[in-house]
């Protein structure tokens, strides 16, 4: 058994699973005589909803993961260089991604037997803040191993908000270094194209996420209107069983009488059978003593 693929097995897995599962994988590994091993599976914890949320993201849409990773890198090197107005664009922009990849990890579990509510949304989103504002979040949310929703409290500084960023206090002038050549500039250029691309994937992603909502709430409601209607006829069916089985079960009270009279009525004509034969017997021996 290998600690790697047990463990991504068990965070894969829905979390009432999670725990007899690994009760199963601490069993098989201390068969196979490796106690290390089930002492590690055992320490694994349980993750709580929000956090089985975030690795659900993880696995469920990976084609999300390197992208948000990069531009969490690209926005925390933006907060160290550019000034407020470009860190409040980028930062319009970092919500926007947060909003899409939260409904689409809403849909994923919504799809995995585990609608959310509002509470546990925001714990999703307060730990792709996180994950965009801390290389160790970042690092956490992309094993897909969660336990517990990330803090977003690490989150960017307050320039993000309006603030302009601190300057640092300028050497003297006979002591300034030189500028290193253009090198460093067509590195922070290039960070900033691709948070920029990031941020316009996401909210292309964000506007493409709120038409599968808007259809999704449509398709919601012709299923709703098609349960009332079959609701409804559903209604009417059971009323018309409710009297055809009335009517069946007088049929069947008709039907009874019906053949206890003809019972009544065949003895009745057994009777009079039996009363004319011994009359005419009767005739029959009066008249041949008369001749």
């Amino acid at each position: 058994m290998d600690y790697d693929a047990v463990a991504d097995e068990l965070y894969a897995l829905r979390p009432e699973e999670f725990t007899s599962a690994r009760a199963s994988a601490v069993a098989a590994a201390r068969t196979a005589g490796d106690r290390d091993l089930a002492s590690r599976i055992g320490a694994l914890r349980k993750p709580s909803l929000a956090a089985w949320v975030g690795n659900l993201l993880v696995r469920g849409r990976p084609g999300e993961v390197e992208p948000l990773l990069r531009l969490g890198e690209g926005l925390r090197q933006a907060h160290r260089d550019l000034d407020g107005a470009q860190l409040r664009e980028l930062s319009r922009h970092r919500n926007a991604l947060v909003r899409a990849l939260s409904l689409q990890a809403r849909q994923l579990a919504a799809e995995a037997g585990h609608p959310i509510g509002a509470s546990v949304q925001r714990e999703v989103e307060n730990t792709l803040h996180a994950v965009l504002a801390d290389s160790g979040a970042a690092e956490a949310w992309a094993a897909g191993r969660l336990t517990k929703p990330l803090d977003a409290a690490v989150g960017f500084p307050a320039a993000a908000d309006g603030a302009a960023p601190r300057r640092r206090a300028s050497p003297p002038a006979e002591a300034a270094p030189a500028r290193p050549a253009g090198k460093a500039d067509e590195q922070h250029r290039r960070r900033l194209a691709e948070a920029r691309r990031a941020a316009e994937a996401a909210e292309r992603e964000l506007r493409a996420v709120r038409e599968d909502a808007e259809t999704a709430d449509r398709v919601v409601d012709d299923a709703k209107q098609q349960v009332e209607r079959l609701q409804q006829r559903v209604g009417e069916l059971t009323g018309a069983l409710e009297r055809a089985r009335a009517e069946h079960q007088q049929a069947r009270l008709a039907e009874r009488t019906a053949r206890e009279e003809a019972r009544a009525v065949e003895r009745r004509v057994r009777d009079a059978s039996r009363r004319a034969s011994t009359a005419a017997a009767r005739l029959e021996r009066l008249t041949s003593v008369k001749a």
